[in-house]
């Protein structure tokens, strides 16, 4: 099964998520393929990030390490927000905000759905 899903709104200027379950490392990797391959096009300043983590896990210290990589990326592409929607888990959203933290995606929020 697919953990995790994007699906680029050129007409809104959104890129939704979702995550779900907890990513191996092969899961990751496909991910991170699939990213570069739908988010590369787009101009990434013009695009808010929804990230769907209603179903995620919490994160192991190796997907910790992961994320904080993927976070950067998100960076990178510049998106004008982030956003990631957990269900009520103070665990897991502490893990989220610390891990946008150490990537400098300054512009993200955990929300609770």
């Amino acid at each position: 099964m697919k953990k995790a899903t994007i699906h680029v709104n050129e007409a809104s200027k959104i890129v939704n998520m979702s995550v779900a379950g907890q990513m191996t490392m092969e899961d990751a990797k496909l991910f991170v393929e699939e990213y570069v391959a739908k988010i590369g096009p787009i101009n990434g300043p013009d695009y808010d990030l929804f990230v769907d983590c209603t179903e995620m896990k919490l994160l192991s210290q190796e997907l910790s390490d992961n994320l904080t990589e993927v976070m950067k990326m998100y960076k990178e592409t510049g998106f004008k927000k982030v956003i990631y929607t957990i269900k009520e888990n103070v665990v897991l959203k502490m893990q989220l905000a610390r891990v946008a933290r150490n990537a400098g995606l300054l512009q993200a929020s955990v929300e609770e759905a």
